[in-house]
C-alpha cells in the first residue's frame, strides 16, 4: 500500500463535502470528472453542481484541483523540490445562462468579488452566436487563487462549499 499524496487526500475532503450536501438536498451535483494524465504526468478533479431552485436561470458551478508532476515531485522528493510546491491549484467556475446584458456580467463580477474578496482573480468570458442574438449567453466566470492549497489547509478548502452554495444563491438572485 502507498501513502497517498495531499492531492488524494484533499479530493476525499472535497468529494465527501460535496456529496454530503448532495444527500442533504442543498445542491444537486450534475458531473465529476477524476482525470489522470500520464503523458504530462498530472492530476486533475473537477465536480460540477447546481442548487435545487425552479427557476429558468441556468447557475452551474464547478470546482477544480489540479497538481502537475512539480507538485508531486515537490511532495515526495522534498530534498529535491521546494516544499513551497507541494499542493494543488485550485479553480472555482460559475457559468450561467442569461439574455444577452452587459450590466449582468457587471453585477456577477461585483456580487463575487464581495463573497470571495478582492485578493481573489475573477475573469469573465461570454459565450453566444452572433447569428442568433435571441439565443442565451453563456457567462463564465473563473476565480483563481494566487497560491498553492496546501494539505494543512484541508479544513479551508471544505469550506470553500460554503462560499460557493452562498455564491450560487448570491447570483440567481440577480436573475430573479
Amino acid at each position: 500500500m502507498f501513502d497517498p499524496t495531499a492531492f488524494e487526500n484533499m479530493k476525499v475532503v472535497m468529494e465527501g463535502g460535496f456529496y454530503d450536501r448532495d444527500l442533504g438536498g442543498e445542491i444537486r451535483i450534475i458531473d465529476r470528472n477524476d482525470i489522470i494524465n500520464s503523458a504530462k504526468m498530472c492530476r486533475r478533479y473537477d465536480i460540477t453542481f447546481t442548487d435545487h431552485a425552479e427557476d429558468v436561470t441556468e447557475i452551474h458551478c464547478t470546482f477544480t484541483m489540479e497538481a502537475g508532476l512539480d507538485n508531486l515531485a515537490a511532495e515526495l522528493l522534498p530534498q529535491r523540490k521546494s516544499e513551497m510546491l507541494a499542493g494543488c491549484r485550485i479553480l472555482v467556475n460559475f457559468k450561467i445562462k442569461h439574455e444577452q446584458d452587459h450590466q449582468k456580467m457587471q453585477e456577477i463580477r461585483e456580487v463575487l468579488e464581495q463573497i470571495w474578496g478582492s485578493g481573489r482573480n475573477i475573469g469573465q468570458t461570454v459565450k453566444y452566436s452572433p447569428e442568433n442574438r435571441q439565443e442565451l449567453a453563456e457567462i463564465e466566470t473563473i476565480i483563481s487563487f494566487n497560491r498553492l492549497v496546501q494539505e494543512e489547509q484541508i479544513d479551508d478548502l471544505n469550506e470553500m462549499i460554503t462560499y460557493m452554495t452562498a455564491s450560487m444563491g448570491a447570483l440567481r438572485k440577480i436573475y430573479l
